[in-house]
């Protein structure tokens, strides 16, 4: 069985981005159901995988980070409102017995992110 998860790189500082909140929801055309919420440890990555054994099943998702508020707890002088604030990652699961690794890369002017494993 595959699993999801996630972490984030705070490459304004250079180092992993500890106590994000993340938000998982998966996306259908009836609305939107949040599924699971979480905070980055010291090594910027979600304690457990967010979706996992039966859990992991096909379809479209959304990850959202508060990016704004993270930065904001680091000192970081941001504008109002903010450029980067909560960053939504909307991405597809198509074979559940695969590994997804959906991390951030993000620095309060701008984000990236790729599929790992």
């Amino acid at each position: 069985m595959g699993k999801l998860s996630t972490h984030v790189l705070d490459i304004a500082h250079g180092r992993p981005g500890a106590g994000v909140k993340v938000a998982l929801f998966s996306v259908a055309p009836e609305g939107k159901v949040l599924l699971k919420m979480d905070m980055t440890n010291s090594d910027g990555r979600c304690s457990s995988p967010l979706l996992e054994g039966d859990s992991m099943k096909a379809g479209q998702y959304e990850l959202v980070f508060n990016a704004g508020d993270y930065f904001a707890a680091q000192g970081v002088e941001l504008p109002s409102p903010r450029f980067i604030d909560l960053v939504t990652l909307a991405f597809g699961i198509a074979h559940t017995d695969e590994n997804y690794h959906v991390p951030l890369v993000v620095s309060p002017w701008s984000y990236s992110t790729y599929r790992g494993s």
